[in-house]
């Protein structure tokens, strides 16, 4: 091999960078090239920083636009990466060849499937569709190139070829189990070897299909060429060497004049980008997260090329390692018999190691005692994997994202790959900065945490809970926000205030404002408040001004727990509910069916509002509000021209408030359910009343006989028309809830001369007296319970 070292490889994949390792330390070249965006080039030295550890990614965006970005990810067990470190070690130059980055986010990127390792594009910018069998991320476009074509999955036609229907197992079978120590510690005698035949299987299969869908690696072929020709200049032939994917190794081996691959390149769209490392994951280099040369088992490649021998034992006893964390029982006998299992099936299938597949059946056989779930455990923790990768501090990176990772490290909330339960109690400082950061980084669209439901059985507003996890693209987030500022505090403030100027419907504003409380941005909260007041004054929708209020109340409960000044928005939620109850009952006049529901939906939340806004104490106006509001319930309770359905739950409300008077709900109830009452009108209005839970009929027995008594009055044609609203009405209680009603009404009325306990309305077990019988029959179950005799 007289001529450069072309090394064509596989991306991501252990037996290619072992033997990319072996090939360089047999010819030792004097420079090494390798694919990549030649922007990063002054990046490689980073490669070598003892704070860089993989999985990374090389991230390329365009400032101006930073949503127009792509990553290039590495792996410790990926060629390049193990290629870049090899240079460094030894003080060889090493240099980027691919096309640009600035020409590649120019000119776009479609999808493609050749094996070969192309710059991802941001996981959230809606890409196109790819084909199956898709290995590739966003390619340029050759100009004239159509966009649509089917692409050659190179490693698919070689395993059919060989006659194996199965790519990725045929792979790792000749590619990744190749050169693995032996027994005598010797490794494979020809270290050329692999790459110079899988050169000629490139070539044949180029020479068969010709570019078959990868007619736009043209423009990428030519630039590799061109600067494969500066290096053999530079260092001669026999002193380069190139490590890139095995479908252009034929490309750069032939022969094309220096004119034609000018050409190629000549007039470009061109961008100014920005280039840096960011972190990765095990579980962004998997196919199944959507990357097109991902792989289906990084934790596996990643296992199989760290282990210094043995690789099989030593993965079974991570299984065994991580089903124990789980409290199931598995003991050193069960790993030797895995161990044994996957051996065997290696032989029965004529497989030179024992691969993932044998491994997981044997598994599941023996460790997870045949059951998916524990197996599945182990291809999420194992298999794929949540290991995340870190870039040195001194990293270019835009300032927000510098100052982001020094309250990261101040608050010790490290960045983590799996899901992390997150509880914190806001009357404790470092946890309340812990809030104010995640609420400011999810104002700019940084979502690393999501609320959730507290498992602790404490509530109240001291307390939140959130969910963290750190994905890769959030890098391209954080580069975006960096528009607004370049600290998290001024970034978020600067969101909000543009946000406040822009948005459209009252509710958001009210959000907005909510979340300056919860992110604590006093200097952006005066705008948003001006801009909330002024909107509000305008809006005469009642719903879009019952939307607005749950979250400015909730915005004055914020303020006693975190320590803000929710003055402002304390007067204007009082405002707000004010309007909202002189404007509800107009509004709710002649209103039709799915008008009445959306409006009994206004009514629950404005109720619920003015509530808790009325708890709060010191906030001028508020306490007159629960008397104001309960007169509106009661004019529309009583109004004639408001649908049933809004005048029971006004009376509903009221009851659950304890503002009727013993016995008005009976006597409303009586009225509405009237021999005089149309029939789906009583429905309505009995939905209203009920709707939210039935315990108050399991424990009324006035109002429980009412509406059977009512029920079995109605005419056979109208009980077809009613019965759909009974239907959604009771279907909304629990089972058990159900199960008592039937169970009272299943009993009937009270025998002649009365049941002991009966009450008025003549079910057993209500009334005012006590049943002694009944109540007797639980004391031989009390007497086992006490011991006593």
């Amino acid at each position: 091999m007289n001529g450069p070292l072309l090394l064509g490889v596989r991306h991501h994949g252990p037996g290619s960078a072992r033997a990319v390792r072996a090939a360089l330390d047999a010819r030792a070249p004097k420079i090494l090239l390798v694919e990549g965006p030649p922007e990063a080039d002054d990046l490689l030295p980073l490669a070598a920083d003892p704070g860089m550890r993989p999985p990374v990614a090389l991230l390329a965006h365009v400032p101006a636009e930073p949503g127009r970005a792509a990553f290039w990810p590495l792996a410790d067990f990926s060629p390049e990466w193990v290629a870049v470190r090899w240079a460094l070690a030894r003080g060889v130059p090493v240099r980027f060849i691919d096309l640009p980055a600035a020409h590649t986010l120019a000119l776009g990127g479609d999808h493609g499937d050749d094996g070969d390792d192309e710059p991802e594009p941001d996981p959230e910018a809606e890409p196109e569709p790819a084909p199956p069998g898709d290995e590739k991320g966003a390619t340029p476009r050759a100009p004239g190139a159509a966009s649509g074509a089917a692409r050659l999955d190179p490693v698919a036609a070689l395993a059919g070829t060989a006659g194996h229907d199965d790519p990725e197992r045929w792979w790792e079978d000749v590619v990744e189990h190749r050169g693995r120590p032996r027994g005598d510690g010797t490794g494979d005698p020809d270290p050329f070897a692999p790459f110079a035949a899988l050169g000629e299987a490139m070539a044949a299969l180029r020479a068969a299909h010709g570019e078959d869908g990868h007619e736009r690696d043209l423009v990428r072929e030519a630039h590799m060429r061109l600067r494969l020709r500066e290096a053999r200049r530079a260092y001669g032939d026999e002193h380069v060497a190139v490590v890139c994917g095995a479908w252009h190794v034929p490309a750069l081996a032939r022969s094309v004049k220096v004119a034609d691959d000018r050409a190629l390149l000549r007039g470009l769209p061109k961008a100014r980008v920005e280039v840096t490392w960011v972190p990765w994951t095990h579980r962004r280099l998997a196919r199944q997260s959507g990357y097109g040369a991902g792989i289906d088992s990084p934790g596996w490649y990643g296992h199989l090329f760290t282990a210094p021998d043995r690789p099989v034992e030593r993965w079974m006893t991570r299984i065994a390692g991580l089903l124990r964390d789980e409290d199931l029982l598995v003991s050193s006998a069960h790993v030797i018999e895995a161990v044994r299992l996957a051996d065997t099936l290696a032989a029965l299938r004529g497989r030179p190691l024992a691969g993932l597949t044998e491994t997981m059946d044997a598994a599941r056989a023996v460790l997870c005692e045949g059951s998916e779930v524990p197996l599945h455990l182990v291809r999420d923790r194992l298999v794929v994997g949540d290991v995340l990768g870190e870039v040195p501090d001194d990293a270019p990176a835009v300032p927000l994202h510098r100052d982001l990772a020094r309250q990261q490290k101040s608050l010790r909330l490290r960045p983590e790959a799996s899901d992390r339960e997150l509880d914190l109690d806001l009357r404790k400082d470092t946890d309340a900065a812990r809030s104010r950061l995640l609420h400011r980084l999810r104002l700019l669209g940084v979502h690393w945490g999501s609320p959730a439901v507290p498992r602790s059985a404490h509530t109240g507003t001291f307390r939140e809970s959130w969910r963290l996890r750190w994905e890769p693209e959030l890098a391209v987030r954080t580069a975006e926000a960096g528009v607004w500022g370049t600290t998290v505090l001024a970034a978020a403030t600067a969101k909000a205030r543009s946000a406040a100027v822009a948005a459209r419907a009252l509710a958001d504003v009210t959000t907005l404002a909510e979340q300056c409380l919860l992110a604590d941005l006093p200097d952006a909260l005066p705008v948003v408040m001006r801009t909330l007041a002024d909107r509000a004054a305008l809006d005469a929708d009642i719903g879009h001004l019952v939307q607005a209020l749950p979250a400015l109340v909730r915005t004055v409960r914020y303020g006693d727990v975190r320590g803000t000044d929710a003055a402002a928005p304390a007067q204007v939620a009082v405002g707000l509910a004010e309007r909202v109850g002189v404007g509800l009952p107009p509004a709710c006049a002649g209103l039709d069916a799915d008008g009445a529901a959306q409006m009994r939906e206004h009514l629950d939340t404005a109720h619920h509002a003015i509530a808790l806004l009325a708890q709060q104490e010191g906030v001028p106006g508020a306490a007159e509000l629960p008397d104001r509001w309960r007169r509106v319930l009661r004019a529309l309770a009583d109004r004639e021209r408001v649908p049933g359905l809004l005048r029971g739950r006004c009376v509903r409300l009221l009851l659950d408030d304890g503002r009727l008077a013993d016995g008005e709900a009976a006597r409303l109830l009586g009225l509405a359910l009237s021999p005089g009452a149309p029939p789906l009108e009583a429905a309505a209005w009995i939905e209203g009343f009920l709707a939210g839970g039935g315990m108050l009929l399991a424990h009324d027995e006035r109002l429980l006989g009412l509406v059977d008594r009512w029920l079995t009055s109605v005419a056979p044609h109208a009980f077809t028309e009613v019965l759909p609203l009974l239907r959604r009405t009771f279907a909304e209680y629990e089972a058990g809830v159900r199960r008592t009603l039937g169970e009272l009404l299943r009993r009937g009325p009270a025998a002649a001369g009365g049941a002991r306990g009966a009450g008025p309305g003549g079910l057993p077990g209500f009334g005012p007296g006590a049943d002694a019988e009944r109540a007797d029959a639980v004391l031989p179950t009390l007497r086992l319970l006490l011991a006593a005799p």
